[in-house]
Order: C-alpha cells, then structure tokens, then sequence
C-alpha cells in the first residue's frame, strides 16, 4: 500500500510526468519479466493479463454503480 504522501505526490503530477514514470517503471522491470523459462515467462504474463482484466472488471463494475447513483 502506497502512503498517502507518496499517493499525493502522484496526484499532483501532470498526465505526461505519470506516463514517463510509467515509462520508467516498465523499462526497469522488463528485464525481471523475461527472466526464466519460456514457459515462467508465459506463466508471468499470463497472471498480469489475469491482474489486469480483474482491474478493469473492477472498474467496470465501479463505473456502472455509479451511472445508477446518478440516474436514480
């Protein structure tokens, strides 16, 4: 869990300084992705897909509780 000066810190970053941290941050972590097997690698990217989508269905779900408050 990030703390909340570290997340203040990111809030008050502009869209272009997040997206070079992002930049940075998969830059620096590619090399451990394709660390091992191919069949680890496979099992890596597998589970930040599977990561991923659970973030977005999240959202999702999040965005459409949302559209009800509002609507109601």
């Amino acid at each position: 869990m990030l703390s909340a000066e570290t997340l203040d810190s990111y809030r008050r970053m502009t869209p272009a300084q997040r997206l070079r941290l992002t930049f940075s941050i998969m830059d620096e972590s590619e090399p451990y992705l394709l660390l091992g097997s191919s069949t680890l690698v496979a099992r890596k990217i597998q589970r930040i897909n599977e990561q991923n989508d659970e973030r977005n269905a999240s959202m999702r779900l999040q965005m459409a509780r949302s559209r009800r408050t509002h609507n109601e």
